[in-house]
């Protein structure tokens, strides 16, 4: 993107839309409204959302137009380039348990990116640091009311901050949760855990003094960190073990007790992962507080094991033999098998072979779903007799496609093992139809007004472009908070 030429460039025009009333077209550029430069969608959507307004168009041709419209707080119907309509902040943190640095080299370029855009926590629920943030940055997110602001917070301690985020700002970034909590912005909280370094005395502080802005913080997770075999030169970090994990459910459901009793929800969760570790029963359904935090790992399996159970009550059908298999990762596999067994007491003459997959591409440490290759898929199936299905979950897929994180594809899955691929959404409805019935299609996501699609994604930026940005961002800011 030539950052030299001036204002947002419009991508599409919707038909019969206020936009091509006006005889705007793809490649004009939309640089002010009402006087005021555009710095990014929320000053879009801020100025656009009134009965009248005036814009300042460049054409393609070079000429400007200055439109008086009277929209009575209709969409223009207007889509541009960069969905965002600005560059996206990436991180300036070093934290010691980043996954990011874990990869091995040769992968695709984006997926080195770090993200750490408070504006994507509210359109996508990115978790942000708030380490990058000016004050008008945090002005702006009260004014135009961005919530839930989804933060990583690892500790409450601001020396200890500081260093695992390796940023000497870290500890101060804290203060901005004050401010989030006195203007009542909604938030939600992640706790990475590292072991001897937040967790024990430091975790029990942390959740106490979170504990303080609840209920306008809705929730916290706590999430053992992720270690692959990829950390040569970084910090000596080790894996939880199943008398820590004990100790860490035993903490938090001491602090769910305390602090439902004062503001009627649980606010602290511990991810799946820690239950599985410490081999315990997954809460019950209502401690989820209605899953907040689904996208890190809290509630997932108990979710699905309740999505199965009404899917099996509803569902009719012959019994037909037949063989299905699915493959998974090593954490949820013994779900995945119970949910299974389930599935074959209702429908016996089902085969339904659920395969561990190990990590070998990250390591064995790694046992989540979403980050098994197509390459450690077929060098452990390839012996094995699928039937003419194989199940795959859609979180081992990049969003929107059916590519691998090691850039192969479901095609190429399929040719490997000689099997049809079918995708299962991650809902225990599907779960249930793609084993007895694997030659349907999921249903189609519903499509959430107000959230963004694919035009948000920073695929196909040049991510120098947005690192040299983000630097110049960076040293203003030290510059004012050394002042």
């Amino acid at each position: 993107m030539n950052k030299k030429l001036e204002g947002h460039p419009i991508s599409k025009v919707d038909p019969g839309s206020i936009g091509e009333e006006l005889e705007l077209e793809p490649g004009d550029r939309v640089l002010t409204i009402n006087g005021n430069p555009v710095e990014d969608i929320f000053d879009y959507e801020y100025y656009v959302n009134s009965p009248s307004m005036t814009m300042v168009v460049r054409k393609a041709n070079g000429e400007e137009w200055e439109l008086d419209i009277e929209n009575d707080y209709e969409d223009l119907g207007l889509t541009f380039e960069n969905g965002l309509m600005s560059d996206y902040r990436s991180c300036s943190n070093k934290c010691i348990f980043c996954f990011i640095d874990q990869m091995p080299p040769g992968m695709r370029e984006t997926l080195y990116f770090k993200d750490d855009d408070t504006r994507l926590s509210f359109l996508q629920g990115n978790y942000v640091t708030l380490t990058n943030l000016k004050d008008k940055d945090v002005e702006r997110i009260i004014r135009f009311k961005l919530a839930p602001i989804n933060i990583s917070v690892q500790t409450t301690n601001p020396e200890l901050r500081c260093m695992m985020l390796h940023n000497r700002f870290a500890g101060r970034a804290l203060k901005i949760i004050d401010r989030l909590y006195e203007a009542e912005t909604p938030m939600n909280g992640q706790i990475v855990l590292c072991k001897g370094v937040n967790d024990g005395a430091e975790l029990e502080r942390s959740i106490s003094d979170l504990s303080k802005y609840a209920p306008v913080m809705q929730s916290v997770s706590v999430v053992p960190v992720g270690l692959s075999k990829y950390r040569d030169g970084l910090y000596p970090l080790e894996p939880f073990t199943k008398e820590d994990a004990c100790a860490t459910i035993d903490m938090i459901e001491r602090w769910q007790k305390k602090i439902y009793a004062e503001h009627g929800i649980h606010f602290i969760h511990a991810s799946d992962e820690f239950y599985t570790l410490a081999e315990r029963e997954l809460p019950e359904e209502e401690r989820y507080d209605g899953y907040i935090q689904l996208e890190n790992g809290v509630g997932m399996l108990r979710l699905m094991a309740t999505e199965v159970a009404d899917a099996l009550d509803k569902v009719e059908g012959n019994d037909e033999p037949g063989l299905v298999s699915l493959a998974t990762g090593r954490l949820p596999y013994p779900y995945m098998e119970k949910y299974a067994g389930w599935i074959r007491k209702k429908f016996p003459n089902r085969t339904i072979n659920i395969y561990p997959i190990r990590n070998d591409f990250f390591g064995e440490r790694i046992t989540v779903s979403g980050l098994i290759t197509a390459k450690d898929l077929i060098a452990q199936l390839k012996d094995k007799n699928l039937g003419e299905y194989l199940l795959l979950p859609i979180n081992m897929f990049r969003i929107g496609e059916t590519v691998f994180l090691d850039d192969l594809t479901a095609e190429d899955v399929e040719k490997a093992l000689q099997v049809k691929i079918r995708i299962v959404k991650s809902d225990g409805q599907d779960f249930v139809h793609a084993i007895l019935d694997p030659s349907s299609e999921p249903e189609p996501e519903p499509k959430e007004e107000g959230l963004p699609g694919e035009e948000y994604g920073y695929e196909g930026y040049e991510l120098d472009e947005i690192w040299e940005d983000e630097d110049e961002y960076i040293e203003d800011d030290e510059t004012e908070s050394e002042r």
